[in-house]
């Protein structure tokens, strides 16, 4: 995995402190058994990992195996059937200014301003008025928006609309960001550029991400590690650790052969059935 060890971050919960590289969220045995009438189906089953304060970690799967359903689990939204979650030791039985969420159809405040989008959640918890203001100006900028701060959401595109999401989700300083399928509704183009600007935040702020994707490309491109998830009941069919920092040459035999790889094992899960 890529050594970030230069930079000196760290999460305080209570009186334990996290450096980057430490164990920071761990996950054991979980499961998720949906019931309805007289049946049930197991869609996790036994998904188990630790995951280091400023690592970025990708889950890829068949489609409709649980990647969401996991992510919601962490969020505090879903209650597990079985297992445990903690972030920084705390228990992840609710939702917490902890876990921020970024959401693939945006989720923004259409007639609200760009910063007025971003202030919202510290408006909610009742932070100062100057206080929001400067914060939310900091994290526009980290995202490439400050010329836009003051524009309504339906004046800006898909990939502007998704950055203003994520410097919400930043500005309250959670420990983890969960992004589900972030950029899966933008082109192409969008995209890459997206990707490559999610690079630049984590240089900037060393954070610790959940990444559900189906594009293992973006997978490859973006992650310290990527879960290879079974077909349902979804379990961990292989953690792979990436060895090269970003970004990454997509073209390079190295990076063409690990994506062929995953590829191959999706396939062996029947991905195409679905």
């Amino acid at each position: 995995m890529f050594d970030g060890s230069n930079k000196e971050q760290t999460s305080d919960k209570g009186s334990v402190s996290y450096a980057e590289g430490e164990d920071f969220i761990h996950i054991e045995n979980l499961s998720k058994i949906y019931k309805r009438d007289d049946s049930e189906t197991v869609a996790i089953e036994d998904f188990s990992i630790n995951i280091k304060k400023g690592e970025l970690i990708s889950i890829v799967g068949p489609s409709g195996c649980g990647k969401t359903t996991i992510l919601r689990m962490i969020a505090g939204l879903l209650e597990p059937t079985s297992g445990t979650i903690t972030v920084a030791g705390h228990p992840c039985d609710k939702p917490g200014p902890d876990r921020g969420m970024v959401f693939q159809d945006f989720a923004l405040m259409p007639w609200r301003s760009v910063i007025k989008n971003v202030e919202l959640g510290m408006e909610m918890a009742g932070v100062p008025k100057e206080e929001r203001r400067k914060r939310a100006e900091e994290y526009i900028s980290i995202v490439g928006l400050e010329k836009f701060k003051d524009a309504r959401i339906n004046e800006l595109s898909g990939g502007m609309k998704q950055r203003v999401g994520i410097a919400r989700a930043l500005v309250n300083h959670p420990d983890v960001l969960l992004m589900d399928e972030p950029f899966g509704a933008l082109d192409a183009q969008t995209r890459n550029l997206m990707q490559a600007g999610l690079i630049k935040i984590l240089d900037k702020t060393d954070q610790t991400i959940i990444f559900i994707t189906h594009s293992v490309d973006e997978a490859v491109y973006l992650s310290d590690r990527i879960v290879v998830l079974t077909k349902r009941p979804a379990k961990i069919k292989e953690i792979i650790e990436i060895p090269w920092p970003r970004p990454r040459d997509r073209a390079s035999p190295d990076f063409t052969a690990l994506r062929k790889h995953i590829l191959d094992e999706l396939e062996k899960e029947n991905v195409l059935d679905d």
